[in-house]
């Protein structure tokens, strides 16, 4: 069974703490982590952007000169996309980005990314994380004691808004709750 140590806010080692095999001990699968990590970013996107074609594009309804005799090329709009304030080719229209993942993809890519971390000795677990009033002062040295000061994303039980402000001004450091957790936070 993987194991961890206990820190405590001064990055004193207090104890070790046994992790489930379950979770913390399976193969590493990065096919799930991969479509996992793709279809979050995917989904993020807003897809609201857009552009007018050539038939969305005010005016252009009379051809600007007949077809022969002129010496001029033929055209037979003003707003076609090679005209200055024709349409564009291919316009963008507001689409869905999002990818579906089956539920089990998505577990074994949580695992996977929590395997990998406790793997590389990138998982820290601390005995308590209390503040009596919100001090990012203070969350940096606690970072810096655990040896954390990086890049590091807190992981809580439950909301604590002392920690979160604390946290919420130093680059590269996120906060997130036990039920919000994500395999792109846990990788980023």
């Amino acid at each position: 069974m993987p194991k961890v140590n206990v820190y405590n806010m001064l990055g004193e080692q207090v104890g070790e703490l046994e992790l489930s095999e379950n979770v913390f001990g399976v193969e590493i699968n990065h096919d799930a982590i991969h479509a996992v990590v793709k279809s979050h970013l995917a989904n993020r996107r807003q897809g609201t952007h857009a552009a007018k074609t050539r038939a969305e594009v005010r005016g252009g309804g009379r051809k600007p000169w007949r077809q022969k005799g002129t010496g001029r090329a033929r055209h037979g709009s003003i707003r076609s996309p090679i005209w200055v304030g024709g349409g564009v080719v291919f316009a963008p229209k507001p689409r869905d980005y999002s990818l579906k993942v089956p539920k089990k993809v998505k577990r074994l890519a949580m695992k996977s990314a929590l395997t990998s971390k406790v793997q590389n000795n990138q998982l820290i677990v601390l005995d308590e994380l209390k503040f009596t009033e919100p001090k990012t002062k203070e969350m940096v040295n606690v970072l810096s004691n655990i040896k954390a000061d990086k890049k590091a994303l807190i992981v809580m039980a439950e909301k604590d808004e002392n920690v979160i402000k604390s946290a919420r001004n130093i680059p590269n450091v996120e906060t997130t709750l036990v039920n919000t957790l994500n395999v792109y936070d846990i990788l980023k």
